[in-house]
């Protein structure tokens, strides 16, 4: 969830049928901005063979896409306060629509990085206007519900992408073959726009921000620096520049942090606090988050290339291997999110415990390298998994917001959502590395065959997902007890 900085206004108030109207609109754009960080797991096999994409731009195709996504998140919060959220959330779902079609025609895998860093940063934009219009314009029991439905949808996203990646490339309609699950896109968000043109209020906040573009341009730039040649250090062959890149970007990161305490004793509005560093319950949620949300997006980025190219599975029976994981994903959130002021961190720790779990019964599953497993045994590890990430990924920054004080609580959970982002864009570039690195030992003694390749590979980075997700518990046991109460 991202978050403003300043209090919105409550000024054109919604109910009844408009209401339920704009709360669609809404939501039809946040379904599609989950469904494009889900489905291009499930294409990816697909779009290298069209494309004739490298690991590495396999790998930019997610990490372009989320990274664009985090560094539009506080920022676009901001510029929807100050200019008008439904303005702000129009113009961002027009320009996720054009992304999304320049994505469908991508004529290269550079171009289709390129417009998929755009697609991100629409998102970006668009997405916190969603809760800034939900908070500023919706009676207090609409509200609620508002907020239900948007956790539903999320629910639902995680479910849909997979099957829908996979249902729309088995089907190739049109001979369009991976290139659908970007089309789809764009009658929905016409729909949405002729809608919300109609429908949607307008808000702004009280207090016009000023907007620290500098700081957000430093720590964008910081971030792909350090990204760049972790992932393409080894089509490089890890050249001399690449450790020097990867430098400069550690470099950029501390320049970052240093304007941006400058810029908080000039009475400015920083994207980061410095204050937030001194929180220990911020700190640990920093590094929980990091490592708990970049295992993720890895994770669906080499199972889905393993099921398919190193199994032979479509891509829909890849869907349906993925498919548990949603359903256990489903179960336990609602109940984590009830427990949550009771046994936050407990909660969370468990959660990763979980999913540490579910990757160790994976990695034990494709031990050997050689031997595919069956479907119920990869449901079954997959279903662990979705019990743990429903008890953790729901409610880990309202944990982590409990140890903020109430002033700090709106920046500190907007720089946590972009974090996740941020998290999982790393996570990408490092752990798939890893495993794109372990197919490259084994294509020499594999005799031809496919599976030893990448079975051997995804048995390689399992242990580091099992460790990621030991050392975020580890991390979430210095957050505080119980999750915040409070809708931030």
């Amino acid at each position: 969830m991202a978050h403003s900085s300043s209090t919105p206004a409550q000024e054109a108030s919604v109910a009844g049928r408009r209401a339920s109207l704009a709360l669609l609109v809404m939501l039809f754009a946040t379904f599609m901005d989950l469904l494009d960080v889900t489905i291009i797991t499930v294409a990816a096999p697909d779009i290298a063979a069209d494309l004739h994409a490298s690991q590495a731009q396999l790998q930019w195709m997610l990490a372009a896409y989320t990274l664009a996504l985090g560094s539009g998140l506080i920022t676009g919060g901001r510029v929807g306060d100050a200019y008008g959220r439904r303005k702000v959330f129009l113009v961002s779902l027009a320009c996720f629509a054009v992304a999304s079609a320049a994505c469908a025609l991508a004529p290269s895998a550079g171009v289709l990085i390129a417009v998929r860093a755009v697609q991100g940063l629409a998102g970006g934009f668009m997405v916190p206007q969603v809760f800034g219009i939900i908070r500023s314009s919706f009676e207090p029991a609409a509200m609620a519900k508002a907020f239900g439905a948007y956790g539903a949808v999320q629910g639902l996203a995680s479910v849909a992408g997979p099957l829908l990646g996979g249902a729309l490339i088995d089907a190739d309609l049109w001979g369009l073959g991976w290139r659908t699950t970007f089309w789809i896109n764009v009658p929905v968000a016409v729909l949405a726009l002729a809608l919300g043109v109609r429908v949607l209020p307008e808000s702004l906040a009280p207090v016009r921000a000023r907007l620290d573009v500098a700081g957000a341009v430093l720590v964008a730039v910081a971030v792909l620096l350090v990204l760049l040649p972790l992932v393409q250090g080894r089509d490089w062959g890890w050249p001399a520049f690449g450790w020097a890149l990867l430098a400069i970007g550690l470099l950029l990161l501390a320049v970052f942090l240093a304007y941006e305490r400058a810029l908080t004793r000039r009475g400015g509005q920083p994207v980061l606090d410095p204050a937030l560093l001194s929180i220990r319950p911020f700190n640990a949620g920093l590094v929980a988050s990091v490592l708990f949300f970049g295992g993720l997006a890895s994770f669906f980025l080499v199972l889905s290339i393993y099921l398919q190219a190193g199994t032979g599975r479509s891509a829909w029976d890849t869907g349906l291997v993925i498919l548990p994981y949603a359903i256990g994903s489903m179960i336990t959130s609602g109940a984590g999110v009830a427990l949550a002021a009771q046994a936050g961190r407990a909660l969370v720790v468990t959660g990763a415990l979980t999913l540490a779990a579910s990757q160790g019964l994976l990695c034990w599953l494709v031990r050997d390298g050689a031997t595919a497993p069956g479907y119920w045994p990869l449901a079954g590890a997959m279903f662990l998994g979705g019990l743990g990430l429903g008890l953790g990924a729901p409610i880990l920054v309202n944990v982590v917001l409990a140890g903020v004080p109430g002033r700090h609580a709106g920046a500190a959970g907007g720089v946590l959502s972009t974090v996740n982002q941020i998290g999982g864009a790393a996570g990408v570039a490092v752990l798939g590395t890893v495993f794109f690195n372990a197919l490259i030992p084994a294509a020499g003694a594999a005799s031809g065959a496919p599976e030893p390749l990448f079975g051997h590979a995804l048995a390689q980075v399992m242990p580091w997902q099992v460790a990621t997700y030991v050392l975020a518990a580890v991390a979430m046991l210095a957050l505080p007890k119980t999750a915040a109460t409070h809708q931030q």
